[in-house]
């Protein structure tokens, strides 16, 4: 089952952070609440979100990831790995030297 990497992202906010609105995801994500809509829609037909009523407002659901959601996560994150580990062996031992130097600064960028 193929996803986009906005689906990707949607599903592995939920997951890291816990049930919450369409619009606070759209914040979390940093796009905009109809743009989320829409992403959530095609999450929740896959079976990957599910959509549950807000305890305090009806009118407000909370999506949360599914089983089948965390397996997908988990799934395309070993891919990654795979694919990362093997283009890290191709390199020579500098090479991954100079790599390990350049991770604390790419910590640093990400935490911003």
């Amino acid at each position: 089952m193929s996803v986009t990497l906005t689906q990707l992202s949607a599903m592995g906010t939920l997951h890291k952070h816990g049930p919450m609105s369409a619009g606070e995801l759209a914040n979390c994500e940093r796009v905009q609440p109809p743009s989320m809509t829409k992403v959530l829609a095609m999450l929740e037909e896959r079976g990957l979100v599910r959509r549950d009523a807000h305890p305090g407002d009806r009118r407000q659901a909370i999506m949360s990831i599914t089983d089948a959601g965390i397996a997908l996560l988990d799934s395309e994150r070993r891919s990654r790995d795979a694919w990362l580990s093997q283009r890290l062996a191709q390199l020579t031992p500098d090479d991954r030297a100079a790599l390990r130097n350049v991770v604390p600064v790419l910590d640093k960028l990400a935490a911003l």
